[in-house]
C-alpha cells in the first residue's frame, strides 16, 4: 500500500497529565506519596516523590508549580521536565482540556474539532454513534478520525470492525498522547493514514453496516469531503439497509447558504432515503434503500 494509503499502528505514548491531575500528585506527595488518578481519570498511578521529583507511572520529573500551567493545557515529561502537549508543525495544534476527567479534544489553530458547550467530547462522539444505529456486529466507517472517540463508542455499542480514517500526522501525534484514545490500539479498529477520498475505493460494493461521516469545517480546502461524488461512493459502499450518519454543525447561513440542507439534496440526488437533520446531534442521517 503506498504512503497516501497506509495501515497505522497506533501506540499510546503516555503518560499524560491535566492541571487536575498534578494537583493530585502534588497533594499525594505532600502526604508521603500514595495511589492518585492521572492521566484524565484514566489511570491509576503510585506516586514516589524524592528531593523536589516525582516519579509516577515510571517517569520522573521537577515538581511543578501548578500556577505556573495552564488549567486547559494536558503536560508529558520530556527531558525530566513537563511540557505542553502540542504542535507547531503545520500552524498550532494541541490536546485542549475541558476539566477533570473529562475527555480532551483537539484544537487546531484555535477551532476545537469536538462539540464542547453543553456537552462534552466523548458524549459528543457517543451521540453520533447512536445517530447512526450501530448495533452489535456491524462493520462501521468511521471518516474522519480525530482522537479516535467515534471508533471507540462504535465498538462499546457492539461493532464487529470499525474503519478509520485519518490525513493528519498532527492529528495522529496527538492522539498517541491522548489517554482517552488509549483503546485504538486493542482490537477491533483498523486506522488507515491517508485520505478518505482515496480509502474510499479500497472497498467492494456492500462492504459496511454504517457510515459515520464527521468532516472538518466546510471550507474552500474541505468542500470535497461535502460533494456529490463522495457521497455516492458512501452510497455503494453501504449495504441496503445501512445507515449514514453525517455530521454538519448546527444549520447557519453563510452567504445564502444553509449547509445542513445542501448536505441533504445531495445525498438525495446520491440515493439515499430517509434523509432528515437531528437538531439534538447536529447531523444529518439518511439510509440506503433495500
Amino acid at each position: 500500500m503506498s504512503r497516501l494509503l497506509e495501515v497505522y499502528g497506533y501506540e499510546y505514548r503516555g503518560p499524560v497529565f491535566s492541571w487536575w491531575d498534578l494537583a493530585r500528585v502534588v497533594e499525594a506527595c505532600r502526604s508521603g506519596g500514595g495511589v492518585v488518578s492521572v492521566e484524565c481519570c484514566r489511570s491509576r498511578m503510585r506516586v514516589v516523590c524524592r528531593g523536589g521529583f516525582i516519579c509516577v507511572g515510571g517517569v520522573c520529573f521537577e515538581e511543578p508549580v501548578l500556577d505556573a500551567l495552564k488549567r486547559d493545557m494536558l503536560y508529558m515529561v520530556e527531558g525530566g521536565v513537563l511540557v505542553p502537549v502540542e504542535s507547531r508543525l503545520h500552524g498550532y495544534s494541541r490536546l485542549r482540556c475541558i476539566g477533570d476527567c473529562a475527555a480532551p479534544t483537539v484544537e487546531i489553530n484555535g477551532i476545537h474539532m469536538h462539540r464542547i458547550e453543553g456537552c462534552d467530547p466523548w458524549s459528543d462522539a457517543v451521540s453520533k454513534v447512536r445517530a447512526a444505529r450501530v448495533r452489535r456486529g456491524h462493520r462501521v466507517l468511521d471518516t474522519c478520525m480525530g482522537l479516535g472517540y467515534t471508533a471507540l463508542a462504535s465498538l462499546e455499542a457492539g461493532a464487529g470492525l470499525v474503519v478509520t480514517v485519518e490525513v493528519s500526522d498532527e492529528v495522529l501525534w496527538l492522539a498517541e498522547r491522548n489517554p482517552w484514545s488509549r483503546g485504538l490500539g486493542g482490537g477491533g479498529v483498523v486506522i488507515l493514514r491517508g485520505d478518505v477520498r482515496h480509502v474510499v475505493g479500497l472497498f467492494p460494493d456492500g462492504f459496511f453496516d454504517r457510515i459515520i461521516h464527521d468532516p472538518p469545517r466546510f471550507s474552500r480546502s474541505t468542500g470535497d469531503l461535502y460533494s456529490l461524488s463522495l457521497y455516492r461512493e458512501f452510497f455503494r459502499l453501504l449495504r441496503p439497509g445501512g445507515v449514514l450518519f453525517h455530521y454538519t454543525g448546527t444549520p447557519k447561513r453563510r452567504r445564502g447558504v444553509n449547509l445542513a440542507k445542501g448536505v441533504s439534496r445531495r445525498l438525495l440526488e446520491a440515493g439515499f432515503t430517509g434523509v432528515r437533520f437531528l437538531r439534538g446531534v447536529g447531523g444529518v442521517v439518511a439510509r440506503k434503500p433495500w
